[in-house]
């Protein structure tokens, strides 16, 4: 009798043993799973940073290129500053305003700016550029300069 026991101890151990080692293998898969569950977030998440790094990036640019211009107009104003005004709202064909509106179109993707003043010394400048990634957006400031 004691070899009846012995063997099916030996057999119900290694039953045991062989269901413990299945169990190892699904434990290791579902850490696998996770591991990379938590892998592909990270990388969600860092290309959603990039992406939104470079539309804080863009929104910066074009608000240092208003400030650019509002120190442009303040310097020449003058005793004319209306005329000096309406030089900046005519297109900016000649001189420092040209060269800003060729920064704007090269520093911003699809830049562009408009400029519209008043007798009363307002300014106000809209810049706009189109975002491969989030389209069209839009900066607006205005001023008074006197």
């Amino acid at each position: 009798m004691p070899n009846k026991q012995n063997n099916a101890r030996r057999l119900l151990g290694r039953g045991l043993r062989k269901g413990a080692k299945g169990i190892a293998l699904i434990e290791a898969l579902v850490g696998i799973l996770i591991f990379t569950t938590g892998i592909l977030g990270v990388v969600g998440l860092q290309a959603a940073m990039t992406r939104e790094q470079g539309s804080a990036k863009s929104r910066a640019d074009a608000a240092v290129l208003a400030s650019e211009l509002i120190g442009f107009m303040w310097i020449d104003s003058s005793n004319a500053l209306s005329a000096n005004l309406a030089n900046y709202a005519t297109g900016c064909t000649t001189g420092t305003c040209k060269q800003w509106l060729a920064k704007v179109e090269k520093e911003l993707p699809s830049g562009t700016a408009v400029i519209v003043t008043d007798a009363a010394g307002t300014a106000t400048i809209t810049i706009t550029w189109v975002s491969p990634t989030d389209g069209q957006h839009q900066y607006v400031t205005s001023t008074s300069i006197r």
